[in-house]
C-alpha cells in the first residue's frame, strides 16, 4: 500500500489532466477512474476499429488490444486492467500483460497493500483463480464468491466437486460442494457452500453452508459447526480473537453465533454485514429490530435510528461506527454514531473515517453533481463527477478527487473548507 505520508498534503488544488485528451488521438474515452493519492486519471479508450488501451494522464499505453474493461489502480498505485487479444483474455498490469492467457478472466483482487493481484479464470470450461498470472494447480467444473487473504498468500472459492447430470436432483441433495483454498477442496462436501472468508492471518478460512434442504451452518477448515440454522450470513474472523462470527437464523429470527455458540440472542428480524475494530472489541452489524425497519448494533446495542434500508456500515478503529439509511435505495442519509446528518441525498457512498476516528467524511451526489460532506459539513464545490474522500495521516485534511468540465483536479483541504 502507499505510504499515506509521502503523499503531496499541501492544501491547495492542482488539475492533474484533462480526462477528454489522449495522445495520439482517441475515436472515443470511457469513464475514468483515479489513483488512490490523487495523481493519476486512467480510462479505456478506443484508439481505432475494435483495437483500445488505458489512458492515464493523458498518455497510451504503449500496448493496444481487442477489448479492455475493468480498469482498477491497485493499493499501491499500479494500474491494472482486463485485456483480450486474439480471443484469449488475461490481466494487464502498468501495460504489462500476464504471460499466461486465458479462455475468460474477470474479477480483479489486490491484497491489503496491493503487492498480489489475483482474479477469476475460466479455463477448458474449468474455473479457478490466478495469483499474479499463476494459475490454480487445480480447476474445477464450477466455482464462485473467490476470495483473497489480506496478505495475498492464498485464495479460496465455492467449488463444484461432483458432477451434476441434467435434473440430477439425488446427487444435488447428498452434496456437491465445498470450498476450495488454493485449489485443493475441502474433503467435506454440502449441499451448498458460499461466502469462504480468511482469518487476519490468511491461514483459517470459514463459510456458509447448506446441509440439507432445510437446515444450514458453518464450516472451519472444513469440519462443521454442531448448531444448524435456519439460515445463516457470511461468517467472519475477529481480527483480535480470531472467533468466528456469523449471523444464524434462530426459530425465525437473527442472532449471532460466535465459535458455535449464540453470543447476540436471536431477536432480530435481520442481522447481517458484520464489521469489527482491529483491537476486536466492538463488533458491528447491520440489524432490523423489526421486519422493514433497519438500524445499526454495537455490541448488541441498536440504535434508536431507523431507515426502510440500511447499508455501508463503516467502523472506525477507535469504534464509532457510521452507514447509510435510505428509502428503499432513494433519498440517502448519513447516520453516525445512531445521529441521522441533516442532508439528503440522491446516492451516497461507504462513510469514511480518519485513522483516529475523530472524523468522518462521504462521497454525495444530488442533480447529478457530486461532493464530500465532512461532520454534517457540505464542501463548497459540487463536481461532474468525484471519488471517495482520503484523509491525511493525522486525521486533519480531506483528499477531495474530483472532475469538472472535464478536468481531473486533485485538492487538499483542511476543514474550514466545508460549511453547514
Amino acid at each position: 500500500m502507499q505510504n499515506k505520508a509521502s503523499w503531496d498534503w499541501e492544501p491547495g488544488s492542482r488539475v492533474i489532466a484533462d480526462t477528454r485528451d489522449c495522445s495520439g488521438g482517441a475515436e472515443w474515452i470511457e469513464e475514468p477512474y483515479v489513483s488512490p493519492d490523487g495523481e493519476r486519471v486512467a480510462a479505456v479508450a478506443c484508439v481505432g476499429e475494435a483495437q483500445f488501451t488505458l489512458c492515464a494522464n493523458g498518455q497510451p499505453w504503449e500496448n493496444v488490444f481487442d477489448k479492455i474493461w475493468y480498469p482498477r489502480f491497485s493499493p499501491d498505485g499500479r494500474l491494472t486492467a482486463i485485456v483480450q487479444s486474439d480471443g484469449e483474455w488475461t490481466l494487464a498490469v502498468d501495460d504489462a500483460p500476464w504471460e499466461q492467457t486465458f479462455a475468460y478472466l474477470w474479477g480483479t483482487r489486490f491484497s491489503r497493500d496491493g503487492s498480489i493481484i489475483a482474479a477469476s479464470i475460466q479455463q477448458d470450461g474449468e474455473y479457478g483463480l490466478a495469483v499474479d498470472g499463476e494459475p490454480w494447480e487445480g480447476l474445477f467444473e464450477n466455482a464462485t464468491d473467490f476470495a483473497l487473504s489480506d496478505d495475498g498468500s492464498a485464495g479460496a472459492a465455492s467449488v463444484q466437486v461432483k458432477s451434476l447430470g441434467q435434473a440430477d436432483i439425488a446427487t444435488f441433495q447428498q452434496g456437491v460442494y465445498s470450498i476450495a483454498v488454493n485449489g485443493e477442496a475441502w474433503d467435506a462436501v454440502f449441499v451448498n457452500a458460499w461466502n469462504p472468508s480468511f482469518d487476519a492471518a490468511g491461514k483459517r478460512v470459514a463459510a456458509a453452508l447448506r446441509h440439507s434442504l432445510y437446515e444450514y451452518g458453518v464450516a472451519v477448515d472444513g469440519v462443521p459447526w454442531k448448531s444448524r440454522f435456519g439460515s445463516v450470513w457470511e461468517p467472519v474472523f475477529n481480527p483480535a480473537t480470531g472467533e468466528v462470527n456469523a449471523p444464524g437464523r434462530v426459530q425465525g429470527k437473527w442472532g449471532l453465533a460466535v465459535d458455535d455458540q449464540m453470543a447476540w440472542p436471536a431477536r432480530y428480524a435481520q442481522l447481517w454485514h458484520v464489521a469489527f475494530t482491529p483491537d476486536g472489541k466492538t463488533t458491528a452489524a447491520i440489524v432490523a429490530p423489526e421486519f422493514g425497519s433497519f438500524t445499526v448494533a454495537v455490541n448488541d446495542r441498536p440504535w434508536e435510528a431507523t431507515f426502510p434500508v440500511v447499508t455501508d456500515l463503516a467502523l472506525a478503529k477507535n469504534g464509532r461506527a457510521a452507514c447509510l439509511g435510505s428509502d428503499c435505495n432513494k433519498n440517502f442519509a448519513i447516520c453516525v454514531d445512531g445521529r441521522t446528518w441533516s442532508g439528503r441525498y440522491d446516492m451516497a457512498w461507504t462513510p469514511v473515517f480518519s485513522d483516529d476516528g475523530a472524523n468522518v467524511a462521504v462521497l454525495v451526489e444530488k442533480q447529478g453533481k457530486r461532493t464530500v460532506v465532512l461532520n454534517d459539513k457540505v464542501y463548497r464545490e459540487w463536481f461532474d463527477t468525484a471519488f471517495p474522500p482520503v484523509f491525511s495521516p493525522d486525521g486533519g485534511k480531506v483528499l477531495i478527487r474530483g472532475i469538472s468540465g472535464g478536468k481531473f483536479m486533485r485538492i487538499v483541504v483542511t476543514p474550514d473548507a466545508f460549511h453547514a
